[in-house]
């Protein structure tokens, strides 16, 4: 522990959604680098480690998130940073041309509950643990969002739209807290290795909004990546380590692209 270079040892760090995909692996990198690590999720999958806590939670509920945050600051009397990492993803046409699975086009239904958990989630935990963060005139928030909130991406517009938005807080809240010591910033991640979270109905949805087939959609990525392979969710976790750590003091208010080049960044 005491040769660890990044030194975030005993920091206490949120991670909204950490209970599968890239906050499982977020929240194993950061335990392997001695934090103390509050997963706030739906559904648990316990870690078997004392600095391991889990708190249920929806993160587009004001009131819960609220409590969820009052519970760690009375249980720890601290918290560094705050990774909004919790995310949905439905692929959605705006036009189904075909009109043969109009449950593929964008709907409210749909719409509401990504904006919610995508968007409303990030402000509403940014905001409880900022104000804690300006009181002690120090903190980092690091958002997920993803490369296609840079580049676009068909049939995921709504999905790209909540990631742009969150590029777009990043910017203007790193202007907002510069002043109080507070870090913001985003990370972009391409295509990474298969999670749990890649279920069929994913994968139906989205070959059907690019008219395409399952087996097409996940094909040979490596000509439209310059590393020829896609990433591990590791890699994306290392960052967020970094980003967690004071060796990353300088870096505020920019999105990181990690896609092995695959994006313009």
């Amino acid at each position: 522990m005491s040769n660890n270079w990044l030194e975030i040892e005993r920091k206490v760090i949120i991670v909204t959604g950490g209970t599968s995909g890239i906050g499982r692996q977020i929240v194993n990198s950061l335990l392997e680098n001695g934090a103390i690590v509050y997963n706030v999720d739906l559904k648990d999958n316990p870690i078997d480690n004392e600095r391991y806590h889990f708190i249920q939670t929806d993160v587009t509920d004001e009131e819960a998130v609220q409590s969820t945050v009052s519970q760690i600051l009375e249980e720890q009397s601290q918290i560094d940073v705050l990774v909004n990492n919790a995310g949905i993803n439905l692929p959605r046409l705006l036009v189904d041309v075909k009109g043969e699975k109009p449950e593929y086009e964008i709907n409210m239904k749909d719409l509401d509950l990504m904006f919610g958990v995508n968007l409303k989630g990030p402000i509403l935990f940014s905001q409880e643990v900022g104000r804690q963060f300006v009181k002690n005139n120090k903190g980092i928030i690091v958002n997920i969002a993803s490369e296609a909130g840079q580049e676009g991406s068909e049939g995921q517009s709504i999905y790209s739209a909540t990631k742009a938005a969150l590029i777009g807080f990043t910017r203007s809240w790193a202007k907002e807290l510069g002043k109080y010591n507070i870090k913001v910033v985003a990370i972009a991640p391409g295509i990474l290795e298969e999670t749990g979270l890649r279920t069929k109905q994913y994968e139906e949805a989205l070959a059907y909004s690019r008219n395409t087939t399952v087996d097409k959609l996940n094909g040979d990525y490596s000509k439209s990546i310059p590393l020829r392979r896609v990433g591990e969710l590791k890699e994306v976790a290392d960052l967020v380590c970094y980003l967690s750590s004071d060796k990353s003091s300088y870096i505020t208010g920019t999105t990181i692209n990690i896609s092995g080049g695959k994006s313009r960044g």
